[in-house]
């Protein structure tokens, strides 16, 4: 779902059919900010990008006439809509229904609210009324329809990792058995924070036993995996000012703690409640007694 960050601009994870009629969607990571007018997207949440990456694509909200739902239009993109800017038509693909509906509502406000033609000024208010950052790649400016339109360039757009066609958040790893596929409590991408303190996005896959992190969801052996067992705590984390992350969580095991950043305020509270309630799953109700657990996906704690 959009959310509103820190900065107050409405952010969130969408395919977009960069090529106009190609068909292929790729992940990128939209930022509509209402402070430059702009509705701006990148390989990747800019906080897990160097610093000063460049979008690989820009669109004025000034060009944007009608923001419309485009099942009818395109039968075979699930949850798909389009933005109209000129004679340019953007299709793109929300993750469900709900989020397309929200997506379309936040857009179509954006384009009714004035905002300065350059970034100078402060942002206005209206973000959070509303519904609330890749490697550099190169971009050019075509005019389509007499809108300029910012992209990047194709060759290293299809190149890049973040460039993968659409993959379904929860899918799991291709070598996983029928059998193993049932014992599979949450799966998909996080970015989490190493030991170097450096952060990366990873592959996570939560069993009845354990909680795996997987360089891709390709790779046949985690990076490492942390047995539910050892989790003492996990909740939302509280330093993540510091951190300057949205969506952070964090699990306290007795050797060292491990910083997650989640895609949205709702993956981030899913994979608590899923995490707490494998662990309490796994102990079992004849443990709860000597331990102090609160499971509606905030945190849990146990004192064993």
């Amino acid at each position: 779902m959009p959310y509103v960050d820190r900065l107050n601009r409405i952010c969130g994870f969408l395919d977009i059919e960069e090529q106009e009629h190609s068909g292929r969607f790729y992940r990128r990571y939209f930022v509509l900010d209402p402070g430059q007018g702009k509705l701006l997207w990148y390989m990747d949440n800019p906080q897990n990008l160097p610093k000063g990456a460049e979008p690989v694509g820009a669109l004025n909200l000034s060009y944007i006439s009608m923001v419309s739902d485009a099942t009818k239009l395109r039968p075979k993109a699930e949850f798909c809509f389009v933005i109209n800017a000129g004679m340019r038509k953007f299709y793109l693909q929300a993750n469900d229904q709900q989020d397309l509906v929200e997506w379309i509502s936040v857009l179509n406000n954006a384009t009714k609210i004035t905002v300065p033609k350059s970034g100078d000024g402060p942002a206005p208010p209206g973000g959070a009324e509303l519904l609330g950052a890749a490697k550099q790649v190169s971009t050019k400016t075509e005019i389509i329809g007499g809108v300029p339109i910012i992209t990047a360039t194709q060759e290293q757009s299809e190149g890049h990792n973040g460039g993968d066609k659409r993959k379904p958040q929860s899918q799991l790893p291709y070598f996983l058995s029928r059998g193993a596929q049932e014992q599979i409590v949450k799966s998909g991408f996080c970015v989490k924070q190493g030991a170097m303190k450096t952060w990366k996005r990873r592959y996570f896959l939560l069993d009845e036993n354990a909680l795996s992190y997987f360089k891709s969801d390709l790779d046949r052996e985690p990076l490492r995996m942390i047995p539910l067992k050892e989790i003492h705590k996990v909740q939302e984390c509280k330093q993540s000012e510091p951190m300057m992350r949205d969506n952070l969580f964090e699990l306290v095991t007795s050797y060292r703690t491990f910083y997650v950043q989640a895609d949205s305020p709702e993956d981030m509270h899913s994979w608590i409640k899923a995490i707490s309630g494998a662990i309490v799953a796994q102990r079992g109700p004849g443990r709860s007694s000597s331990s102090r657990v609160r499971c509606d996906g905030e945190f849990l704690t146990f004192t064993n």
